[in-house]
């Protein structure tokens, strides 16, 4: 894939290199403690007839899935008296590289002449099992089948090349906007399922919780089962240190039952997965005790596009609970809405502390994420030159000290998309002002924060685009802020949000409308004023207190301890 990203990410998570020359592509390989138990996840057990069943590898690399399903199968064959010479459609295996295709095929005879085949069937065998070709664009192998198993490619869509971009998203009807190319590979695999199908993967989980999962979503929710989530993102599954935020994903082509979730961490190692194992074949059995692990059942899953959220067990089952009970933060029925400060496209050139010459009433107070940094408001003193009216566009004519310094700038203004777009308006801000929210009352929030941050605005001040603002027709923005400041607050976002290396939140719109929230007159008087003076005081605990006293829920302690940014652990009272 010419131009594509080395990437080292999980097995076979390379850049396509059909102009490669070199074939070195940096490969992580998966441990192989891991691979032994996603097989056992998914039921490719010696125990089982599976001379009878088909598995697809569907990016087999050298073969770190596709040797532990030859030397399972081979078991099983020998135990159901199947002759393993006559199993060619029993194992699919892809990759892209003929390099590595060959090496899995080199590898795949070697170990069935290790369990007594000859070197002809052997041979006959691999060749039929492991084929050099694209997974997502190949026609094989035919469908139905009963496993997929494996750990798929991870590169952006827009470091393949167009033909073949084109190629997978009008194929694979979930790979849009800017997809990884993994998308395809589930929507595939899913697609290749006979009924009680499953496939397992090990692979980013971050397409539950961005825009470019919406469509796999939607599919999963719609058509399929999911079975389990084994999150593992500080777990050593690779063969070499990687940033790939991964989790063991099974998924069903049936019905939706109850999701077994594992929330793994570093201690979790092959000795942790033995212990799970018994467990997620069989959750009416107790839980062991473990270090390594939280996991637990939940009765369903979560339905439809919309983000799926990740946390702990406990976690996942509480904000099942509060969103069945409470309505969204965002809610027309109580005027409340979230949106995001205005982008200017060039903000050396529309935000100064000093704007000599420029009118007056073409300069508003402006607060960045620095003005509230302290949990109080601090304004820096500068403004955002606004060429902007009650009705669109002011006049340029009408306002000849604006108009002088839009064009001391006016080639750097003229050469912005936005400007080219509409050569007419050159001198406009990327968003247009909204002249009712100068002066209305609002909360701000700062884009990046390890934790909640609401702050209030009383009014007078625009918000930058590194600033989300909530507005309310019902709610007294205070209580609302000691809501915000609190740990709940921080459960919802850090459940849905795709985190920042160093566990850093992404307090966007998307994950703030996310929040649920009482009812504004289902507050007592007091509580109310509980939430006001923590929010007041930059109490987080107290807000914390409160806000649990308004849901109708308590904090577990013993879950406090060794948790991060206050994503404390809530249970229903």
């Amino acid at each position: 894939m010419s131009g594509a990203r080395q990437l080292p990410l999980l097995e076979s998570q390379r850049p396509n290199a059909r102009s490669d020359s070199q074939g070195e592509h940096g490969e992580v390989f998966t441990r192989q403690w891991v691979v032994e138990l996603m097989l056992d996840l998914v039921g490719y057990t010696p125990d089982a007839d599976l001379g009878a069943k088909v598995i697809v590898e569907p990016s087999c690399g050298r073969g770190a899935f596709l040797l532990p399903i030859v030397e399972r199968l081979a078991q099983s064959c020998a135990a159901y008296g199947r002759p393993l010479s006559e199993l060619e459609g029993a194992i699919a295996g892809f990759d892209l590289l003929d390099h590595n295709a060959e090496i899995a095929r080199k590898a795949v005879v070697a170990k069935l002449i290790d369990l007594g085949e000859i070197l002809e069937s052997a041979e006959r065998l691999a060749q039929r099992w492991v084929a050099t070709g694209d997974f997502l664009l190949s026609e094989e192998p035919v469908r139905p089948v009963d496993f997929v198993v494996g750990n798929p490619p991870y590169v952006r869509l827009e470091d393949v090349p167009g033909e073949v971009s084109d190629a997978y998203r009008s194929r694979w009807s979930t790979m849009r906007g800017r997809a990884d190319i993994y998308i395809g590979f589930f929507e595939k695999g899913l697609s290749l399922l006979g009924p009680e199908g499953r496939l397992a993967y090990i692979c980013a989980d971050r397409w539950m919780r961005n825009q470019y999962g919406t469509y796999l979503r939607k599919l999963v929710s719609s058509r399929y089962a999911v079975d389990s989530v084994m999150v593992m993102h500080d777990v050593d599954a690779f063969e070499e240190e990687v940033s790939a935020y991964p989790a063991i994903t099974m998924l069903r082509n049936g019905v939706q039952g109850p999701v077994r979730v594992v929330d793994a961490n570093a201690f979790f190692d092959q000795h942790e997965a033995s212990l799970i194992l018994d467990w997620l074949h069989n959750p009416q059995q107790a839980l062991p005790a473990s270090r390594g692990f939280e996991a637990g059942e939940l009765t369903s899953w979560f339905e439809g596009a919309d983000l799926w959220p990740a946390g702990s067990p406990n976690t996942l089952e509480l904000l099942a609970n509060l969103e069945k009970q409470f309505d969204p933060l965002e809610d027309s029925r109580t005027g409340t809405r979230v949106g995001i400060g205005v982008a200017t496209g060039c903000d050396e050139i529309y935000i100064q502390t000093e704007a000599e010459g420029v009118e007056t009433d073409r300069l508003l107070p402006l607060l960045t994420a620095r003005d509230i940094a302290t949990g109080y408001l601090e304004w820096s003193g500068k403004h955002l030159i606004n060429p902007w009216g009650e009705n669109g566009l002011v006049v340029l004519d009408d306002y000849p000290g604006l108009a002088d310094h839009y064009e001391r700038h006016s080639k750097i203004l003229r050469s912005r998309h936005v400007a080219r777009k509409q050569p007419e308006g050159w001198y406009r801000t990327i968003d247009r002002i909204d002249p009712e929210l100068i002066d209305r009352p609002k909360l701000l929030l700062p884009d990046i924060k390890a934790l909640s941050h609401p702050v209030l605005d009383p009014g007078g001040f625009y918000p930058h685009h590194n600033l989300y603002y909530i507005v309310s027709d019902a709610w007294d923005l205070e209580v609302l802020g000691g809501l915000l400041l609190s740990d709940i607050a921080n459960l919802f976002v850090g459940a849905y949000c795709v985190k920042m290396r160093g566990g850093t939140y992404r307090f966007q719109a998307q994950y703030l409308r996310k929040i649920r929230v009482p009812a504004p007159n289902s507050i007592n008087l007091s509580l109310k004023e509980c939430l006001r003076s923590a929010f007041r005081e930059r109490d987080r605990c107290a807000a914390t207190e409160a806000a649990a006293e308004a849901y109708g829920v308590t904090r577990d302690v013993d879950l406090i301890g060794g948790l991060s940014h206050g994503d404390f652990q809530l249970s229903r009272s």
